[in-house]
Parts: C-alpha cells; structure tokens; sequence
C-alpha cells in the first residue's frame, strides 16, 4: 500500500470513528445531519476547484435542483430515498454536462463569470416552476423507508444512513484522485500546456470532473432536503456558491479533510451566533442573529490573513515542514 493509499484509508477511519461518536457528545441530530449535507456538498466542489483549478461559482444551481428534485419525488411521486437520491444525481450530472458544456474552454474570471450567469438562471428558474413553491419552498418533505424495509423517520437511522454516503463517496473520490484520471486532473491544474502537450484532451477531463462533480452536489442537495424536511430557493441562490466557497477555503481548499472541516465549522458559526441574540455591551445593544453573515465575514477574513492554505492546509504544510527537518537531521545516523 503507497503513502498516498496509507493517507486516504488514515482519513476514512478518522471521519468514521468521528462520526460515529458525534452523537454521543450530545449533538443534536439535526445539526449533524445538516453538516454531513454541507460537508459532501464542499466535497464536490473541491473536488473541481481544488484538484482542476478553476473557479465555479454556479454549484448552489446542482445542490438546489438536487434539493427540489428529490424532495418532489418523495413528495409528489412517493419515491423511496435511494432513488429519489439517484435521481438528484442524475440531475445534476446532466446540469453539470450542460453548463460545463457552455463554460469549460474558458478560464480563470470568464468561467467564473459564466457558471454565475447560468446558475442564475437556474435559479430564476425555480422561482417560476409550479413544482418549488417559489418563496414558500417545498416543505413537509416525508422520510419514506429506504429499499422499502429500513424506516428513516428516525433521526438516528437518517444520520447513519447519509453518514455512510458521505464516507462512500469521500473513499470513491480518493481513489480516483489515486488513478490516473486523477492525476491527469493535477497535471492540468499545475500546468496544462504540458498537459496538452503529452496529448491528454484536457476539455475532456475537465468537463468529466466539472460533472462529475456537479452529480454529487445533486446529491448534497437531496440529502438536505429528505433530511431536514425543506427544499427552498436559498438552495438555489447564489450566495449558496459562496458558502460553499468559504467553506472549503476555510478548511482547506484541495486537501481531502478540509472542506469537510470547513463545513462544520460555518455550520457551527452559524448555529451558535443566530442563537446569541442581543448582546449588550455597555448602553450598546448588539443583534447577533442579524449580524450572521458580517461575523463569518470577519472570521474568514482573519483566517484568510493568518491561515492562507486554511486549516487543514496550514496543518499538512506544518506536518511536511517537520518531516523534512526530521529527516534532515536523521541523515548523518543513517550514514553512520
């Protein structure tokens, strides 16, 4: 087994273990629930931006027709979760195939510029279809059982149900980053005219991950909506691309743990300062709640000044400068 395989399996053990044992701190269901839903949801865009390079700011457009998908699925069609999951994925793999298709042979702000532009009218699109309850949103969403047999109207089945597609498709996405496709995707990142030189069809690769990862942030937005019940147009809206930008640069944008850290941290922030409410300092009252979105702000610029790999990168950069130096003062024993 190589480091790189060594490093992958170290990393599913820890979030299987840290998940199985979140419930036991007392955490309510809910919130995790909601984080591992962000977290697979900053794992797909990662796994575009971070190992390709470019930046996407249309992938609330996946994760809210993910969310509207299979939530009218459930709902109206009376679909049970798998594939009513399967089909948020199929969406998005077709949204991802579509908008890639439009924006992929660009680069840099004119991609960007151009996810913006058709996730935008995704989202326009939600507000006029019959099916989204537009401002309302789709509420009331049922937990149906999974193949029929097992009941997910429990919280503790629910989350050990989305626990396990989070960790699935974390070990897929490893492994393929593991394989040659996946370091095709590396090699365009870091430099694609020699790419394209070696007569690699870097539109084709790119377009493949741009879907690949479009499809699981489908699937983020399914798992949202069946496990909280609610799919709305904030799902949609582009500010959702934000958040799930500011999460991954948080944590750490291209390592494998760090959009996952990123998530529970945002999710976290934002739970624990909508609950402070007021805070009064001196004759100066402060409304936390309503001051969410300035605070993050705030904490991620600060981050961002101390922390420019994020987190997790900060702590793999750290990790690689004690090994050298280990390794370094080693060598005269080994020559010994």
């Amino acid at each position: 087994m190589n480091r790189a395989m060594k490093t992958s399996t170290m990393l599913l053990i820890f979030l299987a273990v840290a998940g199985v044992l979140a419930p036991v701190t007392g955490l309510y269901l809910q919130f995790l629930m909601k984080c591992v839903a962000l977290a697979l949801f900053a794992v797909a865009f990662n796994f575009f931006t971070g190992n390709v390079g470019l930046l996407s700011i249309g992938h609330a457009a996946f994760f809210g027709m993910g969310a509207y998908i299979a939530g009218y699925a459930t709902k109206a069609w009376g679909f049970t979760p798998e594939f009513a999951l399967g089909l948020s994925l199929v969406t998005g793999a077709i949204l991802g195939l579509v908008m890639g298709g439009m924006a992929i042979r660009r680069q840099g702000i004119y991609f960007a510029m151009i996810t913006l532009a058709l996730a935008q009218m995704v989202y326009f699109f939600c507000v006029q279809a019959p099916f989204t309850g537009a401002e309302d949103g789709m509420q009331r969403i049922p937990r149906r059982a999974l193949f029929g047999l097992i009941d997910l109207a429990d919280d503790r089945t629910m989350y050990a149900f989305v626990l396990v597609i989070l960790l699935a498709v974390v070990w897929g996405l490893q492994r393929l980053m593991e394989a040659p496709f996946g370091q095709v995707l590396l090699a365009i990142r870091d430099n694609e005219p020699r790419a394209i030189s070696l007569g690699y069809d870097v539109q084709t690769y790119k377009l493949s991950a741009f879907a690949m990862s479009a499809a699981i942030a489908g699937l983020a937005g399914g798992m949202k909506a069946l496990t909280l019940g609610f799919a709305g147009l904030p799902d949609a809206h582009w500010t959702q691309s934000g958040n799930v930008i500011l999460m991954c640069l948080l944590g750490g944008l291209g390592t494998p743990l760090g959009p996952i850290v990123g998530a529970i941290l945002v999710v976290t922030l934002e739970s624990k300062l909508s609950s402070l409410g007021v805070v009064q300092i001196g004759s100066f009252d402060l409304d936390l709640s309503s001051k969410v979105p300035i605070i993050i702000g705030l904490i991620f610029m600060t981050c961002v000044l101390l922390f420019r790999r994020g987190i997790v990168g900060e702590i793999i950069a750290a990790r690689d400068r004690a090994s050298v130096k280990f390794t370094k003062a080693s060598a005269p024993q080994n020559k010994s």
